[in-house]
């Protein structure tokens, strides 16, 4: 159950291009952003950044950026944001299997060791507290250049701020990534909890 009302169609008409560009990159226009056009500056602020670390430009593959997303995301415990990344992920065209593997990353085949070594990065980062060492950069640099590490940082940075977000004002779960989440994650133990 949302805990604050979404912005006003006047507020969000005048965000309208901003809330476009996130249709078109995901599918609809997420909840968490209507409710952030309550603050016109801050979602300009949020749509800037996170096209920086998420679009086109990024210095990591974007089914990469989804699953990084996601397991931050299970780490930080925000069910939001975990259906919100593995519906993205499956528009990334990762596999539904490898999607449903995504917190078994570790020891699961599906998994390549340059995407295990981003994946405990984002578990180790995601969590509370902060359970990052020197080890995971270590492991990060025989796969990735500094650039690149900049870049998984920064995805697990936004979801900190996202998770964050949208665990605290309950924002409600579209019915895409709802469905998908009912679909491919209940069985790993995925529930809507307060994003009904």
């Amino acid at each position: 159950m949302r805990r604050i009302t979404p912005a006003s169609e006047e507020a969000l008409a005048s965000v309208a291009p901003i809330l476009s560009m996130a249709e078109a990159a995901m599918g609809f226009v997420p909840n968490s952003m209507k409710v952030m056009a309550r603050q016109p500056a801050m979602l300009q602020g949020f749509a800037a950044l996170a096209g920086a670390i998420m679009g086109p430009g990024s210095a990591i593959p974007r089914d990469l950026v989804q699953m990084i997303a996601n397991v931050t995301s299970q780490a930080s415990g925000c069910r939001y944001c975990q259906a919100h990344t593995a519906h993205g992920a499956e528009r990334q065209m990762v596999p539904a299997d490898k999607i449903a593997a995504l917190w078994d990353y570790e020891t699961s085949a599906l998994f390549t060791p340059a995407e295990r070594a981003a994946l405990s990065l984002a578990q180790a980062a995601g969590s509370v507290p902060n359970e990052t060492t020197d080890a995971h950069f270590e492991a990060l640099k025989q796969h990735f250049n500094e650039d690149e590490i900049v870049g998984i940082v920064g995805v697990i940075a936004l979801f900190g701020f996202l998770n964050r977000w949208n665990d605290t004002l309950a924002t409600t779960l579209e019915d895409g990534p709802l469905d998908f989440a009912l679909s491919h994650l209940t069985a790993k133990g995925w529930e809507i909890g307060n994003h009904g």
